[in-house]
């Protein structure tokens, strides 16, 4: 039977395999779950379905959590859990609450002395990471970088600043339609001895992770539209 406990489940960056990037006990503990928090429902069901064809999808519970949820609505989507039932939580691509709306039901969990356990799975800012050569001790997920162009430059600004004060790797991502858009801005503002590495479709077929100076970068050939995409910048 399975402990009772909040599971952060991940859920593959691309299509593929799930036996690439999940370990088999992933599953084994997805089929033990009742009651899913997800960010997409639709998503949610046709991802629990390649884990297990077996599944009775209408026997489960879906509580939808994403930018659309009201703040007061969370506590009560762990009310299985508080009844002594698994529950998981499941974000459209990745690790739940990494980046995530998950980490606002993780955060009453905590409070209420709630088990947690988070399981294995790809997080597409950390493999950046690590394929990028860049500091892992020491780094910082900014998230979506501001729209209004002054405000994007004073921001790029205050990364450079943490990169040469603090040695710490700045990691970044934009709406995928305006990857290449951001990249040529980026190539015209930073100082060309900076790197910049470019990660794109993480564990998909299309899967590109590139470093390169920004120097270099402005005279590359790429194209990194609609494709979802890490940048991640250090020295």
């Amino acid at each position: 039977m399975l402990e009772t406990a909040l599971y952060l489940i991940p859920v593959p960056l691309s299509e593929g395999e799930i036996d690439d990037v999940l370990p088999a006990g992933n599953r084994r503990i997805v089929a033990g779950v009742r009651h899913f928090i997800v960010e997409n429902v639709r998503s949610a069901r046709r991802f629990l379905k390649k884990c297990d064809r077996s599944i009775d999808i209408d026997s489960l519970t879906f509580s939808e959590l994403n930018r659309h949820t009201r703040p007061e609505e969370v506590a009560g989507m762990l009310d299985p859990l508080r009844r002594g039932e698994p529950v998981g939580v499941i974000s459209e691509a990745g690790c739940p609450a990494i980046a995530d709306p998950g980490a606002d039901v993780v955060a009453v969990a905590q409070r209420e002395r709630l088990k947690v356990v988070p399981l294995v799975g790809p997080s597409s800012i950390v493999m950046s990471l690590m394929a990028s050569g860049f500091n892992g001790q020491s780094f910082a997920f900014i998230g979506y970088l501001p729209i209004d162009t002054a405000e994007r430059q004073r921001k790029l600004r205050s990364m450079e600043q943490s990169i040469n004060a603090m040695d710490q790797t700045q990691i970044f991502i934009e709406t995928p339609y305006r990857n290449n858009k951001l990249l040529a801005e980026l190539a015209r503002s930073l100082p060309r001895h900076l790197r910049l590495c470019v990660a794109s479709d993480v564990t998909g077929s299309r899967e590109s992770i590139v470093t390169r100076t920004i120097g270099e970068w402005g005279s590359a050939k790429y194209d990194y539209d609609k494709i979802p995409t890490i940048f991640l910048l250090y020295k």
